[in-house]
């Protein structure tokens, strides 16, 4: 690491609070462990968990840096020891426990992933977090089969975005919800069945028309929990990724009981190293070859300088965004 600098700039959070509680600072370069690489950093995305730690309501966890940033893309610049498939130079896209927000981040070699053929460095950083977080919940956990009906809450964002293409490329009968008609012509655009505009239309009554929904992912929480059970079908798997309308309501939980319904929530940063190689591997193996032919596309909203990061906040929690939103350095 001798040609290196010896500090870097970041973003860190100066205390619990708002967007601007984001600002600049010079910290030294972070050297890469056993296992880890480092990684000089093209960009990185913006996610819901990044509002939630900026908050004070999502600490990192122990031995993670405190910078946010859970995906990156970028140049391996150094090697920590017993890394085998990565070499100097290599163009790579991972997952990471923080520190994306940084000119350099280390990055577990096992959690990283090659850029799918077609895809811009720039861009690849929109795909880590989202397609390890819907793969882990969806196939994995959910184990979402073709022919069932999955329902998607905020199809135009960056999760939903990743829901609707995995769902219909592997068979399943997608309904999207979103609004306004912008946002909901963008979920038919990537090939939603059916899109449910929230503010005119009951997606309760649509979803039970439709027979039901199989699996569902919901990112909204608040009143959408009841609704949610009163969607599902028998033995149905729900979802829950974030609570945008909150977290505490008071509920029947009878038809959890009667429908045999699944409810479960999901924290990917706190999963352990081998389950994130496990979910490295399967979308190398599953999905990589399907954005490589086109047939599942990077959407990205809007890229914006790492100076710029309080913004991007604000952009995020103003939900009027569309894909991903990126940093770049």
């Amino acid at each position: 690491m001798s040609s290196l600098p010896a500090t870097m700039k970041v973003i860190e959070i100066s205390k619990p609070g708002a967007p601007d509680v984001l600002t600049p600072a010079v910290r030294a370069l972070p050297v890469p462990k056993d296992g880890e690489v480092l990684v000089k950093v093209a960009a990185t995305g913006v996610n819901g968990p990044d509002m939630m730690q900026r908050k004070g309501l999502y600490p990192a966890p122990a031995g993670a840096s405190d910078l946010l940033g859970l995906e990156i893309s970028g140049e391996v610049v150094a090697l920590g020891a017993d890394v085998r498939r990565w070499k100097i130079g290599d163009l790579l896209c991972g997952l990471t426990n923080g520190g994306g927000y940084a000119e350099y981040c280390v990055i577990d070699a096992n959690h990283c992933l090659p850029i799918p053929k077609g895809v811009s460095l720039v861009d690849a950083a929109g795909l880590p977090e989202t397609f390890f977080t819907v793969w882990s919940n969806v196939f994995i956990g959910a184990q979402l089969k073709a022919g069932e009906t999955f329902l998607v809450h905020g199809g135009a964002g960056g999760i939903g975005t990743t829901c609707i293409q995995l769902g219909k490329a592997f068979g399943a009968k997608v309904i999207a919800t979103d609004s306004p008609d912008a946002r909901c012509q963008l979920c038919r655009d990537l090939g939603a069945d059916r899109v449910i505009d929230y503010k005119t239309e009951d997606f309760v009554e649509v979803v039970r028309t439709e027979g039901g929904a199989n699996v569902i992912l919901d990112i909204v929480g608040g009143p959408n929990i009841e609704k949610n059970i009163k969607a599902a079908s028998p033995d149905a798997r729900i979802i829950q990724l974030a609570f945008a309308a909150g977290s505490k309501v008071e509920i029947n939980l009878m038809p959890i009981m009667l429908k045999r319904l699944t409810y479960t929530g999901s924290t990917l940063r706190t999963r352990p190293v081998a389950f994130k190689t496990r979910v490295a591997q399967e979308l190398e193996a599953e999905v990589w070859p399907l954005i490589e032919s086109g047939k599942i596309r990077v959407v990205t909203g809007r890229i914006l300088p790492l100076a710029q990061a309080a913004a991007s906040h604000t952009l995020m929690e103003s939900a009027g965004h569309t894909g991903k939103i990126l940093l770049t350095l």
